[in-house]
């Protein structure tokens, strides 16, 4: 009878084991939809937050941001503090983890989890032929420095970056910063210990980046050092800027509170740059404030858009003379003759607390093609019951757009970095009507994080995937990397979504 009772026992665990390796599995499974993985690295498990997608030469390098937190460099046998993953894509299939640079200054650590040491969150990089006064040779990072400064590096050799130059420190915060390359013109988000505001813009001269030259600081009117507005406005989290159209389009506020700001370009960086509310009102041609539960993290311009369900209503000519204005789309801002041809802005909040405790953000069209009068037509989110985001475990909702404008996507696919739902491929054709076409949930994997609600005796954690950012590059592949440390990801559309994309028919990948 003993015997019995211990081989059913013996039974029942091995069962119990299978049963829980199984649904470890299965847990850990990819969940897509016309979205294929195509490589992966672990970036040393190191929570990630930026890519960026660098041709130099021959080769294509992904530059990576990451948090606060330290891990062992497996290229030097050293614990470093978490930087800038340097990883080598040229074939996306095998990609190479060439070098890591550490980050600096004690960062406060991710929302809900206990500060670290280092992190350099924002990257961008230029090349030297592209920058005005460069080196035509060279290749150039530009990152923040922890959360007090930024700098810029040499990464012509990216296995061995070298420092180049610190640009500015002391700051209070620093975060999404811009750089055009073909002006040399940086935006660099940060908080000036004078101004009321963690982050506003810092602008500079980088087209030589040995010797950045301080144009101006710049934010919203309240901010400025002086001022007895209250509240202070909500903080700035990141511009993009489109010289050859003469604008620049600011997002304030994470996922409060949020402002798209539309700002002339030429205004900005040549017009009076002492901080008084007049001289941070005379560069804006547009501006619109959301309600008090949507931020606007990123502000994506989607310019020219051809709609053909509109192109047979005429605009007739005193509306764009009278409600427009021609100094109110600028220069290459042709009024629109037709309902047909029309300029949005993608706004997109990040939802920053775990399992749905606060209002999710998600997708907005804007239409800005009356600048000044900007108005909300659309928007999109996730279906919370499609995964059961909200108990999965982690964020659920949007935080950030692929920011690379290749025409292989631009005005057509939009992808959309939605935490614990993964990635999401919108076709934006018709902002009135975005439609998802494509995602991909990754699978998790040993290093994938926990994430925890509640304190104490309360608390509870789960581990889930927490897709952070997503880029994409010139040949069309899509990266996505993770909050929760596991890892990078890239991708390609497949099936239908595939055709909606514009490849070139001679592409070579």
């Amino acid at each position: 009878m003993r015997r019995w009772h211990v081989t059913m026992a013996v039974v029942v665990a091995v069962l119990g084991s299978t049963l829980a390796v199984t649904m470890t599995a299965q847990q850990q499974r990819a969940e897509s939809r016309d979205m294929a993985l195509v490589g992966s690295n672990d970036l040393q498990a190191r929570s990630a937050y930026q890519p960026v997608i660098q041709k130099q030469g021959d080769r294509w390098i992904a530059y990576i941001g990451h948090h606060a937190g330290s891990m062992p460099n497996l290229l030097t046998g050293k614990l470093e503090d978490n930087g800038t993953s340097v990883v080598d894509v040229t074939n996306p299939r095998q990609p190479k983890y060439v070098a890591h640079i550490p980050g600096g200054g004690a960062g406060p650590g991710r929302a809900g989890e206990a500060p670290g040491p280092g992190q350099a969150q924002m990257v961008r990089t230029c090349s030297g032929a592209d920058l005005p006064k460069a080196d035509k040779s060279k290749f150039y990072l530009l990152r923040s420095l922890g959360t007090t400064g930024h700098e810029v590096w040499d990464v012509t050799t990216p296995e061995k970056p070298s420092r180049l130059t610190l640009i500015v420190n002391n700051l209070k915060d620093t975060h999404k910063s811009w750089w055009e390359c073909e002006t040399g013109i940086a935006y660099l988000v940060g908080g000036d210990p004078a101004w009321r505001t963690a982050r506003m813009a810092k602008i500079y001269d980088m087209s030589d980046p040995a010797h950045p030259v301080f144009i101006r600081d710049f934010g919203l009117p309240g901010q400025q050092p002086g001022s007895t507005v209250n509240p202070v406005p909500t903080e700035l989290h990141g511009p993009i800027s489109i010289p050859k159209l003469n604008r620049v389009y600011f997002g304030y506020g994470t996922g409060r509170y949020g402002v798209v700001q539309i700002v002339d370009r030429k205004k900005l960086l040549e017009g009076p740059k002492e901080p008084t509310d007049a001289n941070l009102r005379y560069p804006v041609v547009g501006q619109l404030d959301l309600p008090i539960d949507v931020g606007a993290h990123t502000v994506f311009p989607l310019l020219h858009m051809t709609l053909p369900e509109f192109g047979k209503q005429i605009v007739p000519q005193v509306i764009t003379n009278t409600a427009a204005g021609t100094h109110d789309r600028g220069e290459g801002f042709p009024p629109p003759t037709t309902q047909g041809m029309r300029d949005f802005i993608v706004a997109i909040g990040e939802t920053t607390a775990n399992e749905c405790n606060e209002a999710r953000q998600f997708v907005r069209m804007i239409d800005a093609t009356f600048e000044s009068r900007m108005v909300g037509v659309s928007s999109w989110t996730v279906p919370e019951a499609s995964g059961n985001f909200c108990t999965k475990g982690g964020r659920f909702g949007a935080h950030s757009t692929n920011e690379n404008m290749t025409p292989i996507y631009y005005g057509k696919v939009l992808f959309v970095a939605y935490f614990n739902a993964g990635l999401r491929a919108l076709d934006v054709r018709d902002p009135f009507n975005p439609k998802e076409i494509a995602y991909f949930i990754p699978p998790m994997n040993t290093k994938t994080d926990k994430r925890c609600v509640g304190r104490g005796a309360d608390e509870r954690c789960k581990i889930a995937i927490q897709t952070n950012n997503v880029e994409v590059d010139d040949r069309g592949y899509i990266y996505i990397v993770d909050r929760a440390n596991t890892g990078l990801h890239i991708l390609e559309l497949s099936g239908a979504a595939r055709r909606v994309a514009n490849f070139p028919t001679t592409a070579t990948n």
